[in-house]
């Protein structure tokens, strides 16, 4: 493994396309199509004409992500998530320059939207994190981390945090999901918990991609 790797970390950017710094590695959080429109035939043509040809056009070496819950298509279409410029993960395991990385779309269920599960069925999601990963990229935060909404509610993940508690070599979790945790740091055992959410709304701003020495 390198002396030190330059990682840049977003989330939920629902169709905007913002201009990344550069980096060795690349991390997204998932919820990258746009909100307007969810109908799958949609999503596939947006995936395929602006979202692929920004990814190519990133100065990063190398690009993981993972799908979020506006993702509908990647539930229906894996082939065409993997078709993309990036390494695309879902509850997989990758190795970057000597890193352990794992990354997973779920969240618990809200509404009804895509990989979505209740937060005891999210367990042997979480499980399949091997417990030599040294970053996660996962969309839901954990429970208590980056996961307050504005109605005063926490919408993260119980059974996620208690597994984060059980990796003795994890040093940085990214995630999203809940907007209003945008730009939010804290510790779970060894690692920072980072929601790197991009997308505010209507009332709160953009937030630019995160920046971390691995």
């Amino acid at each position: 493994m390198a002396d030190r790797m330059r990682v840049a970390a977003i989330s939920d950017l629902h169709g905007y396309l913002p201009d990344t710094p550069p980096c060795d590695v690349l991390l997204i959080g998932g919820d990258v199509c746009p909100v307007y429109d969810h109908g799958l035939d949609f999503q596939r043509r947006w995936l395929q004409t602006e979202f692929a040809p920004w990814l190519t056009r990133q100065p990063a070496q190398k690009i993981l992500g993972i799908a979020g819950n506006h993702d509908f298509v990647a539930e229906v279409d894996e082939e065409l998530m993997r078709s993309l410029p990036w390494r695309y993960l879902i509850d997989e395991t990758t190795r970057v320059d000597g890193l352990t990385v794992h990354g997973s779309p779920w969240t618990v269920t809200f509404m009804d939207w895509a990989f979505m599960r209740g937060d005891d069925e999210l367990a042997p999601m979480w499980a399949r994190i091997p417990e030599d990963t040294d970053v996660l990229v996962t969309h839901g935060p954990p429970f208590g981390h980056g996961d307050l909404v504005i109605n005063g509610n926490r919408g993260g993940s119980e059974t996620l945090l208690r597994r984060l508690e059980r990796l003795p070599q994890l040093r940085l979790h990214i995630c999203g999901h809940i907007h209003e945790g945008g730009g939010s740091r804290s510790r779970v055992g060894t690692a920072e918990v980072v929601n790197v959410s991009y997308v505010g709304f209507d009332y709160l701003p953009a937030r630019e991609a995160t920046l971390f020495d691995l």
